[in-house]
């Protein structure tokens, strides 16, 4: 049995009634996980959650209790006790219930702060050694959002737009077709800005040529809903557009940070490029999770924030968005929610700036190896 507070934390231990050597430190806050206890039958029992490791891959966990002490509360005259306050600590008795009582009231107070570290605790009994890591982490609060009535309080649609006014006005008339009162933002970039008119649109002007991601921060800290829903400048909702769908997804899935509908087949992104996903959501048939989606998405705005938008990408980014978010955000690909591309029409300039050049090119690989330490990557 563990208990946890935020006043005492301590391990229940059960061992035989001999002497054991107790080198011990032990902290978890709680998660999502369940806490799991390794039962006595080696002879010890120990809690065994709280080490982190990548998904799918062996890790090997070394070290020593090294950042803190140990006690045992309320000792009394005739307990058999050495190195109170230590980084080791002995407990001896011949007597099991004695000793589990003992072994009840031990306490680790970290002795370095630090918000986010972890430290091991080597525990022994006779021949017996078991060895568990503990998280130390600085509580933090949580972030709450007003959840509202409807999708309009929950959901607001933010688009990037530059140069093309004729696509983004489709875009917001199908939008308040389906959704008349859903706040609209738009990053708006081009060379000659024009007025974007209509109820709840939030349009802002920056700099021009500033680019796509910069755009995307932008409006990722204007937000004041739960979820935005990303969408492109020439994107058009169709009757299948149901954003309360992928609300309803992230709702009954809390640790999901971002859902997206499954891509079209001439589309970028990562779940298309290799073809595969990790395992279907559990509940939803018909969604996976992935590392990647299309450039249309239903996220959570505090998850989002936490990752950002490199704003050193102007005119081409899309995976490098989800290669920063690796590991940090869980994301899912969902059949049946559906929206669509306007028809293309050309326009030259803003192909010039849409087309990234050979320099530029080389400056955007030279920055993305650097900065996420890479050397090989396969589009």
């Amino acid at each position: 049995m563990i208990i946890l507070s935020l006043e005492f934390l301590r391990a229940i231990y059960t061992v035989f009634p001999k002497l054991l050597y107790f080198a011990c430190l032990f902290f978890r806050r709680k998660t999502h996980a369940d806490i799991i206890i390794a039962p006595a039958n080696s002879p010890l029992q120990y809690p065994i959650t709280g080490f982190k490791v990548a998904p799918l891959k062996k890790s090997m966990i070394p070290g020593y209790v090294k950042s803190g002490v140990l006690s045992v509360e309320d000792v009394l005259d005739g307990d058999q006790v050495e190195g109170q306050g230590q980084s080791n600590l002995t407990i001896s008795s011949n007597n099991l219930t004695q000793l589990n009582d003992l072994l009840s009231r031990v306490t680790y107070t970290s002795t370095i702060y630090h918000i986010r570290t972890s430290d091991l605790v080597h525990f022994s009994f006779e021949d017996h050694e078991a060895m568990f890591p503990i998280m130390i982490r600085r509580p933090s609060v949580p972030v709450l959002y007003d959840p509202g009535n409807d999708v309009n309080s929950q959901v607001t649609i933010i688009t990037k737009t530059f140069l093309r006014y004729k696509e983004l006005n489709v875009l917001i008339k199908s939008i308040r077709k389906f959704y008349p009162k859903i706040k609209i933002i738009v990053a708006d970039d081009s060379l000659k800005p024009e007025h974007v008119s209509g109820n709840n649109i939030e349009h802002y002007i920056m700099p021009p040529a500033q680019g796509w991601f910069a755009g995307r921060n932008l409006e990722i800290w204007q937000l004041t809903t739960k979820y935005f829903l990303w969408v492109d400048d020439d994107f058009v909702f169709l009757n299948d557009t149901r954003i309360e769908s992928f609300v309803e997804i992230m709702e009954a899935v809390p640790e999901l940070d971002i859902v997206s509908m499954k891509g079209y087949e001439t589309d970028g992104g990562c779940l298309r490029r290799i073809r595969r996903f990790h395992q279907p959501l559990p509940g939803y048939d018909g969604c996976f999770l992935v590392d990647g989606v299309i450039n249309y998405f239903l996220a959570r705005t505090d998850a989002v924030q936490s990752v950002g938008f490199d704003p050193f990408l102007k005119r081409v980014g899309h995976t490098e968005f989800f290669i920063d978010g690796l590991g940090k955000l869980l994301v899912a690909s969902c059949k049946g929610l559906s929206v669509s591309h306007q028809t293309h029409r050309a326009q030259d300039k803003y192909d010039s700036y849409r087309n990234q050049g050979k320099l530029e090119e080389v400056r955007k690989l030279a920055h993305h190896f650097f900065k996420n330490y890479l050397n090989y990557i396969k589009y």
